[in-house]
């Protein structure tokens, strides 16, 4: 499959992928993950002002191309749905089946094989997720476990927060659904997998960052 073909069926994935979930209280600033959102969405919506770039714009499809051509290794692209932004974002790094995707600004995406396990430089940032429900994800089955997201917090050090999740088929075709709660608020993860890898998926960040839309550009 060329890369163009292959671009234009993962973007209707993502336009598939976005549909589903809702925003919950949690993410509107309500209930016990309301405090680790408050101060990191008044940080990025400064930063966002701060440094839009005076670009003539082009559309995600145009710099995934021109992204395509010039770098040669493993790319992503990234929307992030609270920010209204969506970036291209080249491997800089690998610790065994960990890679980092980073923007020239230096804000990072850290995923094993298109799972989420952490963010970096986006203020108030995921340390690391560690989820349960990884092996049936992978294998496509139902099922159920428990996930971890560890935040920074104001003081620097990391607040462990756990939630209970499902698995099972999406409304979608093709699409499996991780339903997670706890804490007072829920969330719902979506991934398109392809040959035990996560080729296309929407997932939670966090209560400030909210949902990021994550597509394979070059494995």
């Amino acid at each position: 499959m060329t890369s163009a073909p292959k671009f234009t069926l993962a973007a209707a994935a993502l336009a598939a992928l976005s549909a589903c979930g809702n925003a919950t209280g949690d993410e509107a600033g309500y209930g016990p993950l309301g405090v680790l959102a408050s101060t990191a969405q008044q940080t990025i919506a400064s930063r966002t002002a701060r440094d839009q770039p005076a670009a003539p714009a082009r559309t995600p499809q145009e710099r995934a191309a021109e992204a395509l051509r010039v770098n040669p290794g493993p790319l992503i692209m990234a929307g992030f749905e609270n920010l209204g932004q969506t970036q291209i974002m080249a491997m800089t790094g690998q610790n065994g089946g960990q890679r980092t995707y980073m923007t020239p600004a230096e804000e990072a995406l850290i995923l094993r094989g298109g799972m989420l396990v952490g963010t970096r430089g986006l203020g108030h940032d995921l340390s690391v997720a560690e989820p349960g429900t990884e092996a049936l994800i992978r294998a496509g089955s139902a099922g159920r476990g428990q996930r971890v997201m560890r935040y920074f917090s104001g003081d620097g050090r990391e607040r462990p927060l756990q939630f209970d999740c499902t698995v099972g088929a999406g409304p979608n075709p093709g699409v499996l659904v991780e339903d997670c709660r706890g804490h007072g608020t829920s969330f719902q993860n979506s991934y398109m997998v392809q040959g035990g890898q996560i080729a296309v998926s929407r997932q939670w960040i966090g209560p400030a960052l909210g949902y990021v839309t994550i597509q394979t550009l070059r494995p």
